[in-house]
């Protein structure tokens, strides 16, 4: 058994491949979601999003955050090199999702509001069990013990 598992064994099974689940499925959508605000020319953006070209910068500024965050949810839990920064990129996705949904609200935007909130969620429900329950040790450290899922 390795010490990933031994670590996160207390942390129940189902919570475990819930966590894992959402990381890739966040990684995924911020990773082509991110990469699209940061390739794809704001001219041609504009066409589906008319505000886009109104803020062109922050457009770029959020796809890499967005990339950011998707490799950070990833990365460091898979190679167990400082996966503390998991949770911590899965609370930046929180705070870019509550500030997409204000500035959605403030344009009066209430189409997209479900998904904003869907994917706030995630983030947040991965935020809550790698900081707590399921909290991934750091390669060559001793394995933390876990509260149970039944506490």
């Amino acid at each position: 058994m390795s010490d990933s598992t031994k670590t996160q064994s207390g942390a129940g099974k189902w919570l475990l491949i819930a966590l894992w689940s959402a990381q890739v499925l966040l990684a995924v959508a911020f990773g082509m979601f991110g990469l699209m605000k940061l390739t794809t020319p704001i001219a041609q953006l504009a066409k589906n999003l008319p505000w886009v070209a109104d803020y062109a910068l922050l457009i770029r500024f959020i796809g890499l955050s967005e990339v950011a965050g998707a490799i950070g949810l990833l990365l460091p839990a898979v190679t167990r090199i400082a996966p503390v920064l998991t949770p911590i990129a899965a609370s930046g996705l929180v705070v870019i999702m509550v500030l997409a949904f204000a500035f959605h609200v403030a344009r009066g935007e209430f189409s997209g509001l479900p998904f904003v909130t869907a994917l706030g969620a995630i983030a947040a429900f991965v935020a809550w069990g790698r900081f707590g329950r399921a909290a991934i040790s750091a390669r060559g450290t001793a394995p933390a013990t876990l509260r149970s899922v039944t506490d």
